[in-house]
């Protein structure tokens, strides 16, 4: 009864470690043109109809351009962190593995669990909380500026996931009062197993 706490802090980080897992293959940024990639989409288009194109398409692509301007700032595709983070992703998977086999292996190795158990776990979680944080708030700049990236659920998931991590590591072991209850009786109870009856 000693570790119960603890392994319910192992079972948090187990959870945590596969919700890291999942989120990088989720959306982490949503993509959007930005004013300067919808004027350079624009100057082409016009370059491209003065060039080859004739009145019929002049008149179908007009409509277009002026349309074009509203696209500014809208998210027009999403990214995961496994198609832009193309090193980061495999440091939060190799994480994300780690903390998974020291949460679960002292689960299933025995009835109780050792002193140190998930003691990796905080520096695992501290890992990759901060590179998940680092990644939300320096987000990759697309080359050019034609477009921009905002955040999107996969990012919020992978923090939850790596927090749960190095939260169920620090969980608190806490003897309780039921145990010690039990202790005292046992040893009552093997005093008393010698006692025989004066005659």
């Amino acid at each position: 009864m000693v570790a119960d706490r603890s392994r319910y802090g192992l079972l948090v980080s187990a959870f945590g470690a596969i919700l890291l897992a999942v989120s990088v293959f989720l959306p982490w940024y949503g993509v959007s043109f930005t004013a300067g990639g919808i004027g350079f989409i624009q100057q082409v288009g016009e370059h491209v109809i003065t060039q080859y194109g004739n009145a019929t398409l002049q008149g179908y692509l007009a409509p277009l351009h002026a349309n074009l301007s509203s696209l500014a700032g809208q998210p027009v595709a999403a990214v995961s962190a496994h198609q832009v983070l193309k090193d980061m992703n495999v440091l939060l998977l190799v994480l994300a593995g780690f903390a998974l086999l020291d949460a679960l292996f002292p689960l299933v190795r025995s009835a109780s669990l050792p002193d140190g158990a998930g003691a990796s776990l905080v520096l695992l979680g501290s890992v990759a909380s901060a590179c998940v944080i680092y990644r939300m708030i320096h987000p990759p700049t697309p080359a050019g500026g034609l477009v921009s990236l905002s955040l999107r659920e996969g990012a919020w998931l992978a923090l939850l996931g790596s927090l749960a991590m190095l939260l169920g590591g620090m969980w608190p072991r806490v003897e309780s009062s039921v145990t010690l209850s039990d202790a005292r009786a046992e040893s009552a109870w093997s005093g008393l197993s010698g006692w025989t009856p004066q005659g």
